[in-house]
């Protein structure tokens, strides 16, 4: 199970740290990721990371700003988000899953376990 939180309001410019918190399996095996959903729009893979850490990846939208990270012994995933947009608005979801990163998420289709997703709202 995989449970994401720390979404929120805040304003254009402002920062916001998601989770996630895995149990019943260890992450450490697993590709990690966060997506993002608006309204009206496809689900789409913002940050992932593969299973040793090594490898990173993020839509050309949020380089610079957004930051993917695993805890292993918190089997625990965040991303941190700094100088969030308006068009960073949307439903954001934790998955795993056996995919690899290579040059960018797997498709959601490839990912195994999913969170229930945290809301992210910005104001402008």
């Amino acid at each position: 199970q995989l449970q994401a939180y720390g979404g929120g309001l805040v304003q254009a410019g402002g920062s916001l740290r998601l989770s996630c918190a895995v149990s019943g399996f260890t992450l450490n095996y697993y590709t990690i990721g966060w997506f993002r959903q608006a309204p009206g729009k496809e689900r789409e893979g913002v940050s992932c990371i593969n299973s040793s850490g090594g490898t990173t990846s993020y839509i050309d939208s949020v380089k610079g700003r957004f930051t993917i990270s695993r805890d292993y012994a918190k089997n625990t995933m965040y991303l941190q988000m700094t100088s969030l947009k308006p068009e960073d608005a949307a439903v954001y979801y934790c998955a795993a899953g056996r995919r690899r990163v290579v040059g960018s998420c797997p498709r959601p289709d490839d990912m195994k376990y999913w969170g229930a997703g945290t809301l992210v709202t910005v104001s402008s």
